[in-house]
């Protein structure tokens, strides 16, 4: 997919479908590593709510054993720039997400809205809470 592709809501990881049982996501936005599918596949959900569009730059296969997503968005109206790397295993399974965030305000206001859409769940530590 180019630059030229238009914004897009419809977008849908298709790795997400295909995460590993012991799968770890980490993030500029996040504290420590979430671990296993369950947990991964919530936060990953929750943050696509949470974007306004997916303006793709590119997404596809990196390397020998990766997926690459590159886009903008925005939360609240605040300008967000993402990287999503996809480490597949030798199943070819999502074994690894590393997820960047940017510019740094964007990324804090993300990390608390995470916080609230997790509040009472273990989920939730991942994320600064308040004015963190």
């Amino acid at each position: 997919m180019g630059s030229d592709e238009p914004a897009r809501k419809d977008y849908y990881p298709l790795w997400l479908d295909n995460l590993a049982d012991d799968v770890t996501l980490e993030g500029a936005a996040m504290n420590g590593t979430a671990r296993g599918a369950e947990a991964v596949r919530s936060i990953v959900i929750e943050a696509r709510g949470l974007y306004e569009f997916q303006d793709f730059a590119f997404t596809g296969e990196f390397g020998d054993n990766g997926f690459l997503e590159i886009y903008t968005s925005s939360v609240q109206g605040e300008p967000l720039g993402v990287v999503v790397v996809v480490t597949l295993n030798d199943e070819g399974k999502a074994q690894r997400l590393v997820v960047l965030h940017r510019p740094r305000n964007s990324l804090l206001l993300f990390s608390r809205l995470m916080h609230e859409k997790f509040a009472g769940t273990p989920i939730a530590e991942h994320f600064l809470a308040g004015d963190s």
